[in-house]
């Protein structure tokens, strides 16, 4: 709905007391007259500054105001303040997150005072009435989340509002219309935040990029990118840098470098994929121990600190997969020519190379800048094809009896094929040994998170015909464990030196109690019970109920709870270790071409194998606080592209019914997923009319007062489509009942 903009003087004093006891809080330090107030609520006629005079005398009579000199204020302040990040709800209410306080901090929707979702606030708190928790009310707004949005515009004569997508925004934002950029009524337009007076109703802003039309596929992609402020096209001067780069091989720099060239190397990766960042390479040593390499793109080569490619790529921290492309985080004669590791071509590659024995324990390690030549390239499938075809691994005199058959409904090039028998043993070698690494893993308290992925067959206009599952299998696995190893042992490297040096982590602290009391709290309506007693209990009772809950009709619901229970991943170079690897030592080093914190890692450990002195920890932690900011946008894009497809692979369904678990209760209504696509959508309580429905919030149920039927979280039901929204990315559910009574 369109919001009027409040022009009358009488509007602008309502509520003056409160109004401008703001003022004076906001600049505690500073002194204001009546002209100062006056000015700043843009009102200059004398009975409005009648008014405030008055309302100042009461205030000092009151003293909430003290005179600092004649016919000048402060305000009186006795109370402790506090600062944190606000965390809105759809409602408007909202909790602030700060360090100085247990548990977070409601704000009710008449004391959030302007201030928006993530946005960094000063407040102060008070006990509040119900259950003796705090609650408070924000003073002041120190930094601003975000300064451009994305919504509709609606355009009136003279001037436009702005309807932002986004859920969390209370305000359309109000913008002249000499700011509209030439947008038309009902275009998406990514809109910037200008200013937000104390007595304006609306935020004002313009416009500064008009996306295109609602529902259009490319509109609603670069809708989601511009929400997070992630771009989708690199600046001309960056693509001209990385165009100029000398990308050939020379022997001038294959003599700085470990020639691996003729050690057997290959690659595994998605049947799709286009950046081969990791090669493996494998070799029988004449002692009896296996020597593997783990070779890794060489970007730092190409990346120069203080070039504008490199300035691009730390600002971007990380490429975006959304679910019908992938933007990169550096241009693509980098990502998929020059760094990729693609068959049958020399590289430059830093790689961590071991030499195991059979129970896969490292028995020496070397570290540095090698060439590598790739003899093959692998899918995932192929690779597991050979596993699964060949269950017994022969000895390493006979590799003949190896079964190398690739199927063409298998193969990457679509037709049949033996693959090489000694890259085949390889295969089968590393997944033995990989296996036995995952077992250790496993004893010392890691966390199995094996969640399956949705995953959408697209049509040539990237329109959705069909979803499918991913799940991790061996060959998955195989990567994954010499990715961990790789990445744990350069950790270790850097970490176990004295003195000590900067160096960036990956570091996952333990799981907040109260979060697993609360996951604890859902999944035993599914008969399931967890045991926190102490760390190993945790992990040893996550990876039961994980195990326990595979092919069940609420896995994904329990997969998801359980991975929301747990700290997030960041990077830091303050290591503490990361507790779902159950690793002392872990860093990031295998992912250059989609990670910039992977190119800071490559840099900081060529720098101390050159003997150099400890880089500064300040500008490091810095930039992996940058780091781990994109990868929290990246992730959230990554899911609206998700939301978004589920909703408009729904809209050619509508008329079908679905059986699906109800994901999620609240007193607004209930969130079912359906089983068979994983698409979730809400059922209004408001629809659900065969019933007054209350919600319990110890059963997490809605239960009808007059009938006593309930739906609990984890219960099937079956829903029709009732709307899809994409410019919302809103589904919208019809109740048809539960399988059971409906068959009845």
């Amino acid at each position: 709905m369109t919001k009027k903009r409040r022009k009358g003087s009488s509007n602008k004093i309502s509520n003056l007391t409160n109004t401008i006891l703001s003022i004076l809080k906001k600049d505690r330090n500073q002194s204001y007259n009546y002209k100062q107030i006056a000015a700043k609520l843009e009102v200059n006629d004398a009975s409005s500054r009648n008014q405030i005079i008055k309302k100042l005398q009461q205030l000092l009579a009151k003293k909430e105001i003290v005179e600092t000199e004649r016919g000048k204020f402060q305000a009186v302040v006795n109370t402790e303040y506090h600062t944190g990040i606000l965390d809105l709800s759809a409602r408007g209410s909202g909790y602030i997150i700060c360090e100085d306080f247990d548990e977070d901090v409601f704000i009710a929707s008449n004391n959030i005072n302007k201030a928006l979702d993530g946005d960094t606030v000063e407040f102060y708190t008070y006990k509040r009435r119900k259950q003796g928790k705090f609650e408070g009310e924000i003073t002041n707004i120190i930094k601003r989340a975000k300064n451009e949005y994305v919504g509709v515009i609606q355009i009136h004569s003279n001037y436009a509002f702005v309807v932002v997508n986004s859920s969390k925004m209370y305000k359309d934002i109000f913008v002249p219309i000499n700011k509209t950029n030439k947008a038309e009524d009902g275009d998406v337009v990514l809109v910037s935040l200008e200013s937000w007076e104390q007595n304006e109703d609306s935020p004002k802003g313009s416009v500064i990029k008009i996306l295109g039309k609602p529902g259009d596929h490319n509109t609603e992609i670069h809708a989601i990118l511009a929400e997070y402020g992630l771009p989708y096209e690199f600046p001309a001067e960056v693509e001209a840098y990385a165009n100029t780069l000398d990308t050939s091989i020379t022997e001038a720099e294959i003599a700085k470098r470990r020639d691996m060239r003729n050690a057997l190397t290959f690659t595994i990766d998605p049947k799709d994929a286009k950046d081969f960042d990791d090669a493996i390479s494998f070799e029988i040593l004449d002692s009896g121990l296996y020597e593997v390499g783990i070779h890794i793109a060489d970007v730092s080569h190409y990346v120069q600190e203080g070039s504008v490619l490199d300035d691009e790529a730390y600002e971007r921290a990380t490429s975006v997969y959304l679910v019908d492309r992938v933007v990169p985080m550096l241009p693509e004669v980098l990502s998929n020519n020059a760094c990729s590791l693609r068959p049958h071509e020399e590289k430059y590659t830093f790689s961590a190379v071991f030499q195991m024995d059979q129970n896969a324990e490292v028995k020496q390690q070397w570290f540095g800048r090698t060439v590598t030549y790739s003899d093959a390239r692998f899918s995932y499938e192929e690779a597991q094809n050979i596993i699964e075809n060949n269950p017994n691994i022969p000895d390493a005199s006979d590799i003949a009896s190896i079964d190398t058959f690739i199927p063409d409904n298998i193969a990457i090039e679509g037709n049949e094929y033996h693959a090489d028998k000694k890259v085949a043993y390889a295969i089968l070698k590393m997944d033995e040994m990989a296996k036995s690494m995952r077992s250790k893993r496993m004893k010392d308290g890691a966390i199995s998170f094996d969640k399956v992925e949705v995953k959408f067959d697209l049509d040539e206009q990237a329109n959705p015909i069909g979803v499918f599952f991913k799940s991790s299998k061996d060959a998955n696995k195989l990567i994954e464990e010499f990715m961990l190893l790789a990445n744990r042992k350069v950790a270790e490297f850097i970490g176990k030196q004295s003195p000590k040096k900067t160096f960036v982590y990956r570091v996952h602290d333990e799981p907040d109690e109260s979060k697993l009391a609360a996951l604890q709290g859902v999944v035993s309506k599914f008969g399931y019970k967890l045991n926190f007693k102490d760390r190993n209990s945790i992990a040893n009772s996550l990876n039961g109920l994980l195990r326990d809950v595979q092919g069940k009709r609420e896995q994904n619901l329990v997969d998801t709870l359980t991975i929301r229970s747990m700290s997030k991943a960041e990077y830091t170079t303050h290591n503490i270790g990361h507790y779902g690897l159950a690793f002392d030592y872990y860093t990031h080093f295998t992912s250059p071409i989609r990670r910039y914190p992977d190119v800071m890692v490559h840099r900081l450990l060529q720098r101390y194998l050159d003997g150099e002195n400890s880089a500064s920890e300040v500008i490091y932690e810095e930039k992996c606080n940058h780091s781990s900011n994109m990868e929290n946008l990246s992730t959230k894009a990554e899911r609206d592209s998700i939301k978004y497809m589920q909703i408009k692979f729904m809209e050619n369904h509508k008329n079908e019914e679905f059986v699906g678990v109800i994901s999620g209760v609240t007193d607004w209504g209930i969130y079912v997923e359906i089983i068979s696509n994983k698409c979730e959508g809400m059922v209004s309580v408001r629809d659900m009319d065969n019933d007054h429905y209350e919600f319990n919030q110890e059963d997490y149920a809605l239960i009808g007062r007059k009938t006593g039927i309930s739906y609990q979280l984890g219960e099937e039901v079956v829903v029709k489509v009732k709307n899809t929204d994409l410019v919302k990315k809103h589904l919208d559910f019809t109740l048809i009942g539960k399988p059971e009574i409906i068959q009845l």
